[in-house]
């Protein structure tokens, strides 16, 4: 089937619908959503027997839904409608939600319904983004593949949506605004996360901190401690520690109020005024736990992103882990695995090019540690998405296991670089030079199956992140009793030695990071912009042309007319 995927972003959810369908076997491209007369042209050009609007939050023009059938995937129940139902629905704290397949019609999510996705959600407030990229993002692809064997059935027409069936849970919401998302630091902790993690991580939640106005992100419960709402108790690893009207609250990432405010870790924003806090455990990005034998390093960077400190951090770690007498190391990722360097970090930098060379510099020492550990068998776990050094850095372990819903972009591409992280070396060890060449060159993901099948990875296991954290650490374990474990470990140990005297790594850092200092500093690539755009969330003006498969046959431009900006 020729399907058509229209889409405000190519983000994570439509990624895997992408990877999903055309897995199945049809024929599939993107639009981004830039304009009326682009999301028409682009169905005139692809001619398509479906179109599917996994995120879209742009209304779709009457010439395109009257002429072809298009399903919007809806993030609430049905019945539910409005642009903010993942915010109402943390804020309001419901117990169940869902996601819902409507076609598009006149009345915005009003129109009969395709299918639809239960699932409960925790008594603890989720993050909006964990939210998303987790419950909502497995129920949508679930309902993408639904919905295009469907459309294949010629007897199959979809129900009306009718408010007198039991089934019709939802309403419709307004949007959310402003006012809604401000608190106050004299309210309870409680209130406070719940604000916050409905407003994760866009827009953030509104308050004043330091007698600065602030949106707020990435917050988590800190102990009950006595004190004055609003002052800082403590500082740990970029997160301050605020006193409420009842208990404390780790502030991870704050923006301010500002144009160009950037996102950032809350101590690098509030600066001077914190300074004098002190240090004050309970807070962590990186822990190390181990047994006897299985020793883990996890850690957990907000969106994946990795700065400078952050990752002379994690090499610390994987250092000390490595010194330990157990046989197998882990190396766990969070929500998001890593999406490489930080680039809110590095844009807010005095001197950026240097901020992206000293973080590319640690974030390959990083690298090598996990590459050059011969004193125990390495398993990395990927139980998030990744891109580009963020991949690479997963690749130097023994073995690699994957999380079914992980999408990988294992590319450098989209940023204006040539990469580092080593992969010039762990790349093409794992999947040859010419598959190497075309992973990083055709800038396109990959889903967990895939690259089992190209080698990238070793293994993937299903479950939530809990259930999969709880195998990968059953298979290490299994991994250090095992009666060949000895003839592993020296295997490992004969394939580094005979790599480093066919050419060191520090001859592949050279030249990476030879290749890396024209992206960075003489900016040979656009690094600059593309680095202004995606921190500054400048929206798309074009499709990026090897998405655009419709618009490639027919050998159309793919230029754009400039959209009209929405709030």
């Amino acid at each position: 089937m020729r399907i058509l995927l229209l889409c405000s972003s190519f983000n994570g959810l439509t990624q895997r619908a992408w990877l999903e369908l055309r897995r199945a076997g049809h024929d599939v491209s993107v639009e981004l959503a830039v304009s009326e007369h682009v999301m028409v042209e682009a169905a005139e050009l692809a001619k398509p027997d479906l179109v599917i609007c996994p995120f879209l939050k742009e209304r779709v023009p009457q010439a395109l839904w009257r002429g072809h059938r298009t399903v919007i995937i809806h993030p609430g129940p049905p019945g539910d409608r409005g642009p903010s139902s993942l915010d109402w629905a943390i804020a309001e704290g419901e117990r169940e939600w869902g996601v819902t397949a409507l076609q598009a019609v006149e009345e915005m999510d009003a129109g009969p319904i395709w299918g639809w996705r239960a699932f409960p959600l925790p008594a603890e407030p989720p993050r909006k983004s964990a939210l998303y990229n987790g419950p909502v993002a497995d129920a949508a692809v679930e309902l993408v593949a639904e919905v295009a064997a469907k459309a294949a059935d010629p007897s199959f027409v979809p129900v009306p949506l009718d408010y007198r069936s039991p089934g019709v849970t939802g309403r419709l919401r307004r949007a959310m605004r402003h006012a809604d998302r401000e608190f106050s630091f004299e309210q309870p902790a409680e209130e406070i996360v719940r604000v916050v993690r409905a407003a994760d991580g866009a827009p953030g939640g509104r308050a004043r901190l330091c007698d600065l106005p602030v949106r707020v992100f990435d917050v988590h419960h800190g102990p009950d401690l006595a004190g004055v709402p609003g002052a800082v108790a403590a500082r740990r690893e970029g997160a301050v520690l605020v006193h409420t009207g009842q208990g404390t609250v780790w502030v991870g990432h704050l923006r301010l109020e500002e144009e160009g405010g950037l996102k950032l870790p809350a101590a690098m924003v509030l600066g001077e005024r914190v300074a004098g806090a002190g240090e004050r455990a309970g807070y962590s990005e990186i822990t190390y736990d181990r047994g006897e034998e299985v020793g883990v390093v996890s850690f957990d960077f907000y969106n994946g992103a990795m700065s400078t400190d952050q990752c002379r951090r994690l090499a610390a770690a994987l250092r000390y882990a490595a010194a330990q007498d157990t046989r197998v190391l882990v190396v766990r990722g969070g929500e998001v695995f890593s999406n490489g360097i930080h680039l809110n970090v590095i844009e807010a930098a005095r001197h950026p090019e240097l901020e992206a060379w000293m973080n590319i510099n640690a974030i390959n020492a990083v690298c090598r540690e996990i590459v050059g550990c011969t004193s125990q068998l390495v398993v990395t776990s990927i139980a998030g998405n990744a891109g580009a050094g963020g991949v690479m850095m997963g690749l130097g372990a023994d073995r690699v296991i994957v999380r079914e819903p992980v999408v990988l972009n294992p590319h450098y591409r989209t940023m204006g670089l040539f990469g580092s992280e080593y992969w010039t070396y762990v790349l093409p060890r794992r999947v040859g030079a010419e598959r190497a060449a075309a992973l990083t060159g055709r800038a396109l993901p990959i889903g967990a199956a895939e690259a089992v099948e190209l080698g990238l990875a070793d293994r993937v296991a299903g479950g939530s992140r809990q259930e999969f954290e709880r195998r990968v650490l059953d298979f290490a374990q299994r991994l250090a009793g095992d009666a060949s474990y000895d003839g592993l470990l020296a295997a490992r140990r004969q394939a580094r030695e005979a790599d480093e005297r066919r050419r060191p790594l520090d001859a592949y850092r050279a030249e990476e990071l030879a290749e890396m200092s024209r992206d960075m500093f003489d900016d040979r690539a656009g690094f600059r912009e593309a680095r202004r755009a995606f921190v500054g969330k400048a929206r798309a003006v074009a499709t990026p042309p090897h998405l655009a498969r419709h618009r490639e046959l027919s050998g159309a431009s793919g230029a754009a007319v400039p959209a009209a900006s929405h709030m």
